[in-house]
């Protein structure tokens, strides 16, 4: 069953979520003790990287799974955990899911295709030495 949710709905559930996680970042005073999020944080990237690493992989077990009869509501409950700890990375670096938002809007219109070969092509002009 798919939930009907309006695009300023998602944008505000993830505004606030972003400025909780935020709320608990070291600078801000998050307490290891008190909060999951200023947990993670505080012991530092490998440690929210590693449940990102985690979740994704619950992400593609919950939909292979699903795929041979297994519960479909597994896939939501995962990716909501994956989203979460991405948000935790985002804040730790600096961004919120607005800027996540405003790339997706960026590409928009693009082939995939096209954007992945654009992004080659980058990379390339970037290795290649200056004259």
């Amino acid at each position: 069953m798919t939930a009907t949710v309006n695009n300023d709905s998602i944008s505000d559930a993830l505004a606030r979520l972003a400025a909780v996680i935020e709320s608990r970042l070291p600078a801000r005073g998050g307490d290891p003790e008190k909060s999951y999020v200023a947990r993670l944080l505080h012991k530092g990237p490998d440690a929210f990287l590693k449940k990102i690493g985690e979740e994704a992989t619950e992400v593609v077990m919950a939909a292979k799974d699903a795929d041979h009869g297994g519960d479909r509501s597994k896939i939501v409950n995962e990716v909501a955990d994956l989203w979460f700890h991405t948000m935790v990375a985002l804040a730790h670096y600096g961004f919120s899911p607005a800027d996540v938002t405003a790339e997706l809007e960026r590409r928009e219109g693009t082939s995939g295709i096209e954007e992945k070969a654009l992004r080659k092509v980058k990379a390339r002009e970037a290795e290649a030495p200056n004259d």
